[in-house]
């Protein structure tokens, strides 16, 4: 998994959104699917400031790229993408953000900071057990689990 922090630092946007779609473009071939160029466009416009966008936010920003005004146009590019791991379904926004290791199958943690809106993706791993830990004593089996926390992130901290 790239470093979790990432969004929260200071780093080559550039590069880091190059990096991802070289992913995204290699994931789509490796796995029968196309990335048209709505769902690329989709996923760039996600990978722009790491940041959770709502469907109509991106719909708005493809219909002024002359992608079409209808909402199924956006819905079905950010379906895609979330089916094939190349986005997250952030429910506490009811947004999507770009997935940062769309090469390895995961349910990641988001940190949401709440001034900035900026998210990043953590490990979730021992959240997720300890769950299914406690799960299991009431005789309940977790089948999906959303991690979700808003806080504030290191540059708004300092700001605050």
């Amino acid at each position: 998994m790239t470093d979790p922090a990432m969004p929260f630092q200071a780093h080559d946007h550039h590069a880091c959104t190059h990096a991802a779609l070289a992913e995204a473009e290699r994931l789509a071939k490796v796995r029968g699917v196309r990335l048209t160029p709505v769902r690329r466009r989709t996923l760039e416009i996600l990978l722009e400031s790491h940041r959770a966008m709502g469907a109509y936010d991106v719909l708005d920003r493809l219909a002024a790229e002359g992608y079409g005004r209808q909402p199924p146009v956006a819905y079905r590019a950010l379906e895609f993408l979330v089916e094939h791991g190349l986005a997250h379904r952030v429910q506490l926004l009811n947004a999507f953000a770009a997935c940062m290791d769309p090469a390895h199958d995961h349910q990641p943690a988001f940190l949401i900071c709440r001034a900035c809106n900026r998210i990043a993706e953590a490990p979730a791993e021992t959240v997720r057990a300890a769950l299914q830990l406690a799960a299991a004593d009431t005789g309940f089996v977790v089948e999906r689990l959303s991690v979700e926390a808003t806080g504030l992130c290191p540059a708004c901290q300092e700001a605050a």
